[in-house]
């Protein structure tokens, strides 16, 4: 059994975010000592390592947990899971393909910030939707 403050300092995650998943249930109640100090099992890690990932991979913590749910019988889980994640795949690929965009439009402002004799391009292209054109 590992302390709260050991856990923050293991998986990088504040107090108060390790008491706030136990809070909305994504963790079970955590076993405490006498005084009240939470005593994370390696069940209890597992699971946080687990919500980090999926956290990582862009899931909601309402997908997490979700997920978690899933985890107690994968095998029979199996077709929602695959279906949870071809959905965040597409939701991740149309931010890709938004960022590429965004990669281009600042490319050519930074090109017509330096061409530039007056004004600025960068300014200008954030105030207008539209990118300025040469």
């Amino acid at each position: 059994m590992i302390k709260i403050s050991k856990v923050t300092q293991l998986l990088n995650l504040s107090a108060d975010t390790l008491r706030y998943y136990e809070k909305i249930k994504l963790l079970p109640p955590i076993a405490r000592t006498s005084s009240g100090i939470r005593l994370y099992s390696d069940k209890n890690l597992s699971q946080i390592k687990f919500i980090k990932r999926a956290q990582t991979m862009g899931f909601s913590l309402a997908e997490i947990a979700q997920l978690l749910e899933f985890r107690k019988s994968p095998q029979q889980a199996k077709p929602e899971v695959r279906l949870l994640a071809k959905e965040k795949l597409t939701e991740i690929e149309l931010r890709v393909k938004t960022l590429h965009s965004l990669q281009n439009e600042l490319t050519l402002l930074i090109n017509l910030c330096s061409q530039s004799e007056g004004g600025c391009p960068i300014i200008d292209g954030l105030e207008n939707k539209n990118t300025p054109s040469k």
